[in-house]
């Protein structure tokens, strides 16, 4: 009797599945027309086909349907709120060109805001141009924001701008593919978990990703580049993080401020002032990451300490690692990591120094607070005064020491193009 109840129940559900299909119809909207009152006359699971026009409206989407663009058609806001809000589940938007926000900060003003409720929406192979918040997500599940090219009110200032994308408070989003420019952060995350970030370009913004008490997200495949500072996480746990470029970042190419039980992995880190910030992270694997021609590599801090750091390449950074402790920290304990400036030797031919690589010494601590002195350092003078420091312990600063440092690196193209998109230059 229960088996024959739940045969009944399935047949029920595919009907009414069935009868809904049936029932969604294809609604042509041309130039002139009312694109509100198209929707607004659009049953559950319609599709709207928004041919090429200019469309002045603030739209309110309020039930599942898709509004698919055919040859670009654009969606200008005036200026004024939002320019699309949806308020329903299971809406597709694709194809449209949104513009023209208003610029209010305190209404969160955006290209399209998806409200709380508005679960499993998908924005994908759109232009948002001219929004003070290209997607603003709140408080909602499953969405997929996807090939996308966003960009802000490029002629206000940083702090007045809107981010690219900002999620709040939300559950299993896939970010996907977008190319985000000129806003104030180009990935704004807050309280949002189980999340997909995969090949984004993150570029000419304050933050590429600004990112904070997000839990059990993965970060893979991501550009950011010639932003103030490139991917900072922080105050998170459980992330991966990996295969991603940052680079040309005027701060740093990748923070990790209060991050645990995390991995950070194969990514490439370059010509950035920090390649590195590391500031209160515990228990978090650095594993095969380049770190390379950075003003500093690493920088340091505040009893980052109990994490495993081991095959990195730190390859021609002007400072290898700023450290800031009272006690040494051991990194390379099982494999070691390659320093280009290691001075050792490798008698054995194993592959791996005879003897530790210590990132800072006395003379390193000075040039920190006396940069003129860096035009001395090869004088013979500043050259005894790193012997000296050798010889007598009382004189040597807590350091970075590797205790099997690498005589060969793992990255061996070196070469621009190695880590950069030929055609970021042109964004």
């Amino acid at each position: 009797m229960k088996d024959a109840l739940v045969r009944l129940a399935c047949a029920a559900l595919l009907c009414l599945a069935a009868t809904q299909s049936a029932r969604a119809a294809t609604v042509v909207v041309q130039p002139g027309q009312d694109l509100q009152a198209a929707v607004r006359a659009a049953a559950p699971g319609d599709v709207l086909e928004v041919q090429r026009g200019f469309y002045r409206t603030n739209l309110l989407i309020d039930k599942p349907l898709t509004l698919r663009g055919v040859d670009r058609p654009t969606v200008s806001g005036g200026l004024v709120g939002d320019t699309i809000r949806v308020t329903a589940p299971d809406v597709t938007i694709e194809g449209l060109i949104v513009r023209d926000s208003g610029s209010s900060l305190q209404d969160q003003n955006a290209g399209i805001y998806l409200y709380p409720g508005a679960h499993r929406t998908v924005v994908q192979h759109c232009d948002l141009t001219y929004n003070l918040f290209g997607l603003w997500i709140e408080k909602v599940t499953d969405v997929r924001i996807e090939g996308n090219t966003i960009t802000g009110k490029r002629d206000f200032d940083s702090a007045r701008r809107g981010n690219g994308i900002q999620l709040f408070n939300t559950q299993g989003a896939k970010i996907i593919g977008n190319n985000i420019s000129f806003v104030r952060d180009a990935l704004y995350v807050d309280v949002s978990h189980h999340a997909v970030f995969r090949g984004n370009k993150l570029h000419h913004s304050r933050y590429g990703t600004h990112y904070m008490t997000s839990y059990y997200n993965l970060w893979e495949d991501n550009d950011t580049y010639l932003n103030r500072g490139g991917l900072a996480l922080m105050e998170v746990r459980e992330q991966v993080v990996r295969n991603n470029r940052a680079w040309g970042n005027s701060d740093h190419g990748i923070m990790l401020r209060s991050v645990q039980d995390s991995v950070i992995e194969n990514n490439v880190v370059a010509e950035n002032q920090r390649g590195f910030f590391i500031y209160d992270v515990e228990y978090v694997t650095l594993r095969g990451n380049l770190v390379v021609r950075n003003t500093v590599g690493v920088h340091l801090s505040a009893g980052s300490t109990r994490n495993v750091v081991e095959g990195n390449d730190f390859i021609g950074n002007r400072e290898q690692v700023r450290y800031v402790g009272a006690r040494d920290e051991r990194w390379g304990a099982k494999s070691g990591n390659y320093w280009s400036n290691y001075l050792g030797w490798d008698r054995d031919g194993d592959g791996v120094g005879d003897v530790p690589y210590e990132a800072n010494d006395m003379v390193d601590r000075l040039t920190w607070r006396h940069p003129t002195i860096k035009l001395l350092l090869a004088s013979p003078a500043v050259q005894a005064l790193r012997l000296v420091g050798q010889q007598f312990p009382v004189l040597r600063v807590p350091t970075v020491v590797d205790p099997h440092p690498r005589m060969q690196p793992s990255h061996f193209n070196l070469e621009r193009s190695h880590w950069r998109d030929p055609q970021s230059s042109s964004h």
